[in-house]
C-alpha cells in the first residue's frame, strides 16, 4: 500500500533529522556538543522535581480536557504578577506543549486551503503543523544583514488575501532572537483588525530578553481581545522541555469553546507533568532572574566566539537562546553531516541544525545554521573550537 501524499509533503525536522549521525559518532566514542536543539542544560526548578517525587495519588488518572484547574489558576496569577495582564481561568486551555497550542489554533481558525502569514526564518515545526491542518504558509522574509528585524509591515499587508486567516508571530523569536516592539505589535494588530483576521503570538521565551529590553505581551492590547491568541509553555521558562505542558490563551469565548473540542478529542494533557508545572510556578523569582542572566552571558560569549571564526557571520539576538549563523560553505547540511560523520577534534564535534528548513521560500538559508546556545560557556567554547577546526578541514578537503 502507498503512504499518503500528505505525509510525503512533510519535511524531516532539520533539528533532529541528523540524529542518526550523532548517535553513530557517540558510538565511536566522540563527544557531541548539541547546538542543534533548544534543550537547556539548566536545572528545572527543584520545586517541580520534588513534586514529581512526591506525587500523592495512587492512580495517574485522566485529567480535565481544558487542563488542571489549579494550574490554570497559577497561570492567572503569573500573568497578573509578572506579565501585568489580567486573564481568567476561562481564557486558558492547557495543551500538550506549546506545539499543540499552535496546531489547535490553526485547526480552529482555518479551513483546508486557507493561509497564514509567517515571517521567515521561523520555528521549523510550524511547517508540519500547517501541513497537519492543510494550511498554506505565506512567508515574509527577514535577513541576517538586518539582524532579522521584521520586514516593512507593508510587505505583510501585501500578502493578505481572501484566504488569509491569521498572522503567526513568535517573540522573542526562535530561531532569530528578534523581539517585536510595541509599535510593530500595534501596527500588526491594527492590520489584523482592518482585514478581519487573527494574530497568533507565540510568547514562550518572554522571560529571556537582553540588553535591558522590555517585553510587551500581545495580551496587553485588550481592544483586540476577539482576534488574539497567545501561546505559552513551561518548556523553556522552567527548563522542562520533556514535560510537554503548554497553554493556549484567548479571551474570545467562541475560540476557546471550539478549540476545546480538539482538547476533548485527545482527552487530556499529561497529568503528572501538570502537577510538576504547578509546582514550578512556585519557584522563587530568583530562579528566572538567574536563568535570564545566564542566557545573556551565553549570548554574549557565543556571538563573540562565532564572529572570531573566519568567514562566519551571525546575528546578535535580543532574546530567546538561538541565533542564525552564515557559514563559509555552500551547503550547511552537507557540512553538518561532515561534522558528525567524518570529523572530530580532540575526540569532540558539534551537531548543528541546518537553517534551510527554517525557511518557506526556496533556496534560502542553504549556507546557514541555527545554533542553540543552551550549553554552559565552557562547553560553548569547546564547541566553537570544533566548529572552527571543522570548517578548516571541510574547506581543505581534496577529492
Amino acid at each position: 500500500m502507498e503512504i499518503s501524499n500528505r505525509i510525503r509533503g512533510f519535511q524531516a525536522s532539520p533539528i533532529r533529522r541528523l540524529s542518526p549521525y550523532a548517535r553513530a559518532a557517540k558510538e565511536r566514542g566522540i563527544k557531541v556538543y548539541h547546538l542543534n536543539i533548544g534543550q537547556p542544560d539548566i536545572r528545572s526548578p527543584k520545586e517541580a522535581i520534588e513534586a514529581i517525587h512526591s506525587y500523592p495519588n495512587d492512580i495517574i488518572a485522566y485529567g480535565e480536557s481544558d487542563g488542571d484547574l489549579a494550574l490554570r489558576k497559577a497561570l492567572v496569577k503569573y500573568y497578573h504578577d509578572y506579565v501585568d495582564v489580567d486573564i481568567t481561568v476561562d481564557d486558558i486551555l492547557i495543551t500538550t506543549g506549546g506545539s499543540e497550542a499552535i496546531l489547535f489554533s490553526l485547526m480552529t481558525l482555518c479551513d483546508p486551503g486557507d493561509e497564514i502569514i509567517v515571517p521567515e526564518p521561523y520555528y521549523t515545526n510550524v511547517h508540519s503543523f500547517a501541513r497537519m491542518a492543510n494550511v498554506s504558509i505565506v512567508p515574509v522574509t527577514s535577513t541576517l544583514e538586518d539582524n532579522f528585524a521584521l520586514p516593512p509591515l507593508s510587505l505583510i499587508e501585501e500578502r493578505i488575501t481572501s484566504k488569509t486567516r491569521a498572522i503567526l508571530l513568535n517573540s522573542p523569536n526562535n530561531p532569530t532572537g528578534h523581539i517585536y516592539s510595541p509599535k510593530e505589535l500595534e501596527t500588526i494588530i491594527g492590520m489584523c483588525r482592518d482585514h478581519d483576521i487573527f494574530l497568533i503570538m507565540d510568547e514562550v521565551y518572554r522571560e529571556f530578553c537582553y540588553d535591558n529590553q522590555k517585553f510587551t505581551s500581545v495580551l496587553k492590547y485588550t481592544d483586540c481581545n476577539e482576534r488574539i491568541i497567545c501561546i505559552d509553555s513551561v518548556s523553556k521558562r522552567f527548563s522542562m522541555c520533556g514535560a510537554r505542558v503548554g497553554a493556549l490563551i484567548c479571551r474570545n469565548r467562541n475560540v476557546i469553546r471550539e478549540t476545546l473540542k480538539l482538547s476533548q478529542a485527545r482527552l487530556c494533557s499529561p497529568t503528572v507533568e501538570q502537577y510538576a508545572s504547578l509546582a514550578a510556578f512556585g519557584a522563587p523569582p530568583a530562579y528566572l532572574e538567574n536563568v535570564k542572566a545566564e542566557y545573556e552571558k551565553r549570548r554574549n560569549f557565543i556571538v563573540k566566539a562565532l564572529r572570531s571564526i573566519p568567514g562566519v557571520k551571525c546575528s546578535r539576538p535580543n532574546g530567546a537562546f538561538y541565533l542564525i549563523a552564515r557559514l563559509p560553505v555552500e551547503d550547511a547540511e552537507d557540512f553538518s553531516i561532515f561534522m558528525l560523520r567524518d570529523f572530530s577534534y580532540n575526540g569532540e564535534t558539534v551537531m548543528l541544525a541546518p537553517a534551510e528548513g527554517f525557511y518557506e521560500s526556496k533556496d534560502l538559508g542553504r549556507d546557514q545554521v541555527r545554533i542553540a546556545y543552551v550549553l554552559n560557556t565552557d562547553d560553548l567554547e569547546k564547541a566553537c573550537i570544533c566548529l572552527k577546526e571543522g570548517l578548516k578541514a571541510y574547506n581543505n578537503r581534496t577529492f
